[in-house]
C-alpha cells in the first residue's frame, strides 16, 4: 500500500549535528519498518517526512567531495564561527547558514516512485516553481544537480544545491535553497566542487530580502504538488 501522507516538520534554527542525528533516527526507523514488512511478508504502510531547518554557519562535505575544496583551516573556521562535517550524502562541499531554507525529505520512495534521478528532478522542479512565484526564471544546468539562474549562458549561478542519500529507497539529506543567505561564506569553499560558477540567492536576484517563512510556505506547497503528497 502506497502512503502519500507526509509529516511536515519545521525544526527551526538547529545545530547541524543535532539535525543529522534526528534525520538518521527517522531514516533508520523507516528502513526498519520496511525490513519488518519484508521478513514478515506484511504490507504495513511506511512513514514519510518533510523537514525544513536553518543551520548556524556550517560546511558539509559529501562522500564524493574533495577536502581541498574547503579553503579554510581550523583557525579560519573559528574566525568564521563555522563548523565542518564530512557526511554520508552524495555531492561535494556546500555551505548552510541563516537565511537559507534547508530541506530534508525523509521519504520511502516506494510510496512515490523508485527513480533517484526523477526524485532529484522533482525536487528541482518544486524550487523552480517557487522561484517563479517571485518572477525569477530558473532552470537546470546540464550535467549538474540543483537549480540555476541563467543556466544557458556564462552567467549561470546556483541558487539551490542538492545532495541526498538513498538506501532501500528511503531518502535523507536534501537541498539548500538560498533565500537571504550571506553569500560571502561561499567564498571559503569551491561550492559543489564547481570552481567557475557563481552562487546567488533570492535576495540578491531581487535586490531585497524576502520573508523566509513566506518562502517556506510556498516551497512546501510546491513540493506537495509535484510529488502528489498530502502534507500532515
Amino acid at each position: 500500500m502506497k502512503n502519500h501522507n507526509v509529516n511536515f516538520q519545521d525544526w527551526g534554527l538547529i545545530d547541524y549535528q543535532e539535525a543529522w542525528d534526528r534525520q538518521e533516527n527517522t531514516f533508520s526507523a523507516i528502513v526498519a519498518s520496511k525490513l519488518t514488512n519484508r521478513d514478515n511478508n506484511t504490507t504495513f504502510p511506511t512513514s514519510n517526512y518533510l523537514v525544513f531547518v536553518e543551520h548556524p554557519h556550517v560546511y558539509t562535505l559529501g562522500k564524493s567531495g574533495k577536502q581541498e575544496n574547503l579553503l579554510l583551516d581550523d583557525q579560519g573556521l573559528i574566525d568564521k564561527h563555522a563548523s565542518y562535517y564530512k557526511i554520508n550524502r552524495g555531492g561535494d562541499i556546500t555551505y548552510h547558514g541563516p537565511g537559507q531554507v534547508v530541506g530534508y525529505p525523509i521519504l520511502d520512495l516506494d510510496n512515490f516512485f523508485t527513480d533517484i534521478h526523477l526524485y532529484l528532478r522533482t525536487l528541482e522542479e518544486a524550487v523552480i516553481l517557487t522561484l517563479a512565484e517571485y518572477n525569477i526564471k530558473a532552470g537546470r544546468y546540464p550535467g549538474y544537480t540543483g537549480v540555476w539562474i541563467d543556466p544557458d549562458n556564462e552567467k549561470a549561478r546556483k541558487i539551490c544545491a542538492m545532495g541526498v542519500r538513498c538506501s532501500r529507497w528511503v531518502t535523507m539529506h536534501g537541498f539548500a535553497f538560498n533565500v537571504n543567505t550571506d553569500l560571502d561564506y561561499f567564498k571559503n569553499i569551491v561550492p559543489c566542487g564547481i570552481d567557475d560558477k557563481d552562487v546567488t540567492s533570492i535576495a540578491r536576484e531581487l535586490g531585497h530580502a524576502v520573508p523566509v517563512e513566506e518562502v517556506k510556505q510556498i516551497l512546501k506547497e510546491k513540493i506537495a504538488e509535484v510529488f502528489h503528497m498530502q502534507l500532515i
